[in-house]
């Protein structure tokens, strides 16, 4: 079974070969739809916004709703990232208590990363960093990189029906550069439709500069209570799973609890195994929410784009996550990297693409159906 066989889509195909959306107990042509409603928006679409006080203002976001109940926040202004994501009311990921900062607050030195980083659905690390604070080759290079902390250009949202399907989406460009140094742009497609639970990020990186670039990234995907839990499960096609380091070795890399005082964060490192078109299924799912009915979230992505995957354990006192982490490099910051011999570069007029889907697993169901999927 692949992902695809998970019910992400409250969709169907009727005896005519026509789809039929299933909104609010009742299955609707595209017709059926149009003739209920006098515009779109009432049922799924986005929304504009800026934010006007503290550290936020200035920041513009596009609220996503599919008419579901998935609903999701995208910010231009933080590289087209994903700050807040529900369901039906439930937050799916943990947000920090730095909310969204404006990039004119962002502090590039050391661990200056940490001051903008609101956790969320997704905030991306790189692109020519990932790892702490280093130096490599005379520069200096702060936490994580730079690229959810710049603006995007070029930004453009909007809806259209495609056939049957209504389709929901933003697109922009991030260019991270500077004289003598690299110049990689990266544009970046969010994408949604009427009637999914789900989300893909699509990414075509481009070195549009005259030297090849390092070429670093991995996304932070954080999952938040309630889908983490005491009870909650990891579910992954783990072929070996290994600690980061001393401190992580202390404990297991799939059990979880409550909030704990004074925690210290544990990091693993998975090599995974992918199915038959090279893709990878992970999940956090807690079977326990709302007295049984379940809840959790998927990330698929292809294992050629990102060959690694990082864990992020984090479950202290208001920093209570699970990160789901693709990536295409190591954690130890890019000189470190260097000297291992494992970065990736980017040749002068070369592209790379990158894919990854984030959806939600409405009940114990559609757990179960991943599960078996991937023979848990």
């Amino acid at each position: 079974m692949t992902l695809g066989n998970v019910l992400t889509k409250n969709s169907i195909i009727n005896r005519k070969g026509e789809l039929m959306m299933n909104l609010y107990g009742e299955n609707l042509l595209r017709s059926d739809l149009q003739k209920r409603v006098g515009d779109m928006s009432q049922i799924a679409g986005l929304r504009h916004s800026n934010r006007t006080d503290g550290t936020e203002k200035g920041v513009s976001s596009i609220d996503f709703y599919t008419g579901t109940g998935f609903t999701f926040t995208v910010l231009p202004d933080r590289g087209l990232d994903i700050s807040t994501a529900s369901y039906r009311g439930v937050p799916l990921c943990w947000r920090s208590s730095t909310g969204d900062v404006a990039p004119t607050f962002y502090e590039p030195s050391g661990n200056g990363w940490l001051r903008s980083f609101y956790g969320g659905l997704l905030t991306t690390c790189g692109m020519t960093n990932v790892g702490p604070a280093n130096q490599d080759e005379g520069e200096l290079l702060g936490l994580h990189g730079r690229v959810s902390n710049i603006p995007a250009t070029n930004v453009w949202a909007d809806t259209r029906w495609e056939g049957d399907r209504y389709s929901i989406w933003v697109q922009g460009k991030v260019r991270e550069t500077s004289v003598f140094g690299t110049n990689l742009e990266r544009t970046r497609r969010i994408t949604t439709e009427l009637g999914s639970n789900s989300v893909k990020i699509e990414d075509i990186i481009e070195n549009i500069g005259w030297q090849q670039s390092p070429l670093m990234i991995l996304f932070h995907i954080n999952v938040g209570w309630p889908i983490l839990g005491a009870n909650s499960e990891l579910i992954a096609p783990s072929e070996r799973v290994s600690p980061r380091d001393e401190q992580s070795a202390n404990e297991l890399h799939n059990q979880f609890s409550q909030p704990q005082p004074d925690y210290q964060e544990q990091v693993f490192l998975h090599d995974m195994l992918a199915d038959g078109s090279n893709h990878v299924h992970v999940a956090l799912a807690n079977r326990d929410f709302n007295s049984g009915e379940g809840l959790g979230l998927y990330v698929r992505y292809h294992k050629t784009q990102f060959p690694r995957f990082v864990q992020w354990k984090m479950l202290g006192e208001s920093v209570y996550c699970v990160g789901l982490e693709p990536a295409n490099c190591g954690l130890g910051g890019r000189a470190t990297e260097r000297a291992n011999d494992s970065i990736e570069y980017l040749e002068p007029g070369g592209r790379r693409h990158y894919e990854v889907e984030i959806g939600v697993l409405t009940n114990n169901t559609h757990i179960d159906e991943i599960s078996d999927s991937l023979n848990m």
